[in-house]
């Protein structure tokens, strides 16, 4: 797999080894993490990735990626999809960046390349909730084309559908 390259960012694909670093807390030698990096959310999400391997293999490209800044390298966060497409090429995306980080645009960018990766890839449609609390994460998924769809007592539920894969229109 390929590095998702935006302006700012770099998009890493998540390895085996690199989740086993983010789920232990210490970076590889060489990686250089911000602090607070990675915060609980984080773990899980690498958990989950390294269940995943164990249990169906590799799911890539419909994994994880460590969000690093390309000015300096620093991983910043995280972003990625909870599964591969369904049998009616849904997803589920989720994604997080340290408290240092948060407010300067980079997770709607990285949010905007993952969304662009899913539609070239041929998914119909995103999901993707956050708590009723969290408006930054609300204009976040509102800014990048994703509506609200549903709002239960814990969560707001966004959703972006395609009729078709990009370039195919």
């Amino acid at each position: 797999m390929t590095d998702l390259v935006t302006p700012r960012l770099l998009l890493r694909p998540m390895t085996v080894a690199d989740a086993e670093q983010v789920a232990a807390g210490r970076p590889a030698d060489g990686v250089r993490w911000a602090p607070g990096y990675p915060w609980p959310g984080e773990v899980a999400a690498a958990t989950r990735f390294l269940e995943t391997c164990a249990a169906t293999g590799d799911p890539s490209p419909f994994a994880n990626y460590g969000i690093r800044r390309r000015e300096d390298g620093l991983v910043i966060g995280g972003v990625g999809f909870h599964g591969a497409p369904d049998d009616k090429g849904h997803v589920t995306i989720g994604y997080g960046l340290v408290p240092s980080a948060r407010g300067m645009g980079y997770a709607s960018e990285a949010l905007r390349a993952l969304l662009r990766f899913s539609r070239e890839r041929g998914v119909a449609c995103v999901h993707g909730d956050t708590d009723l609390d969290n408006i930054a994460s609300q204009c976040v998924m509102t800014a990048v084309g994703m509506r609200l769809v549903k709002e239960d007592a814990l969560l707001k539920h966004y959703r972006i559908d395609w009729d078709a894969p990009a370039g195919s229109e």
